[in-house]
């Protein structure tokens, strides 16, 4: 990776678009309020979340009585929509660019211009759907983008990686 101090504060990302996000065919408006930040995106792809990928994400959430809730939520299982937009973008103050772009956790609290308090709402149950997930400082860009990205989906060498060998690995091949 190039000189730090030439680029300035080069940081990554972990945007996730969440289900009611795609459910609602949200993603084109989404990324194009997204590209406002003149960020790059390094890594894509379509995630159907697991219980397990969605506990880890949670984790810091775990002893909270709306965890349950949000496990479901991002599983898709408010939605009948089980996929999840997951993204890695890069660049020069990436973590503040995109929380500024996708508003206050509370859609009712956002900015009406960013992207939660646009397309966002509380529902009756009182669950937060808000959209989009971006993460919120450097450490936890790198736990959430290690948890949703191997080493190889991403475009470039972001954090220390090695090769490993691994045999009887089960793997889906096209027939």
């Amino acid at each position: 990776m190039p000189n730090r101090e030439k680029l300035g504060n080069i940081e990554q990302t972990l945007i996730l678009v969440k289900p009611d996000g795609l459910k609602k065919s949200l993603t084109g408006n989404i990324l194009s309020k997204l590209s406002e930040t003149k960020l790059i995106i390094i890594a894509s792809k379509v995630v159907c979340v697991s219980r397990e990928l969605a506990e880890k994400h949670y984790y810091h959430l775990k002893d909270k009585p709306f965890f349950e809730e949000l496990v479901e939520y991002i599983q898709g299982g408010h939605h009948d929509c089980k996929r999840v937009l997951a993204l890695v973008y890069q660049g020069e103050s990436a973590i503040e660019k995109v929380r500024k772009i996708s508003g206050a956790t509370n859609p009712e609290e956002a900015d009406p211009t960013s992207i939660r308090g646009s397309y966002g709402r509380i529902t009756t149950k009182g669950v937060y759907e808000n959209v989009i997930h971006a993460s919120s400082s450097p450490s936890e860009a790198e736990r959430e983008i290690k948890l949703w990205f191997s080493p190889e989906e991403v475009v470039g060498q972001i954090y220390p990686a090695q090769k490993a060998f691994r045999e009887k690995v089960e793997v889906m091949e096209w027939s």
